[in-house]
């Protein structure tokens, strides 16, 4: 497996592995909250606001993204953001191949961004995940890697 910068002919499959490798974790997701409020985020199909996501981020001149390779294919990214001003490093999105996954890929990847954190000078870094079961493996690798848990109460209600 190799770790490259993103090229513009990786961007379809980083869309098809992203959209393959949350289709568990919006399971879990529309699972555990309201479905007025899931509907709000997501609309009737979360593929299509999260194409969108996936591909704002992959366009976006701030963030920095890497591509996990492996047989000519892509099989997992990770896109990253600086926040100077806080000299923060913060891991944005993160999706590996669901043929790929449980093979420390996501942690090379995450790994790989808190190297180049260290080498741009953050003093910190930052990644935000969901506390639904569908997010437990995000939560695995990040807790692997040495992220501590920061207990935030985020609620909502549909008007």
């Amino acid at each position: 497996m190799q770790i490259v910068p993103l090229k513009s002919d990786h961007v379809e499959e980083i869309v098809r592995l992203s959209l393959e490798a949350w289709t568990p974790v919006f399971a879990s997701i529309q699972k555990t909250i309201n479905v007025e409020i899931y509907e709000t985020f997501y609309g009737e199909d979360w593929r299509v606001s999260q194409k969108e996501a996936v591909e704002k981020v992959l366009a976006d001149e701030m963030a920095k993204v890497w591509v996990a390779r492996e047989d000519n294919s892509t099989v997992g990214f990770i896109a990253v953001k600086l926040h100077r001003e806080e000299n923060m490093g913060e891991i944005y999105m993160v999706a590996v191949a669901p043929g790929y996954q449980k093979q420390g890929i996501g942690t090379a990847l995450v790994q790989w961004a808190l190297d180049w954190f260290k080498e741009t000078g953050m003093s910190i870094a930052m990644v935000e995940t969901g506390g639904d079961p569908g997010h437990a493996p995000a939560r695995y690798t990040y807790e692997k890697v040495g992220f501590e848990l920061w207990p935030v109460a985020r609620y909502f209600k549909k008007l």
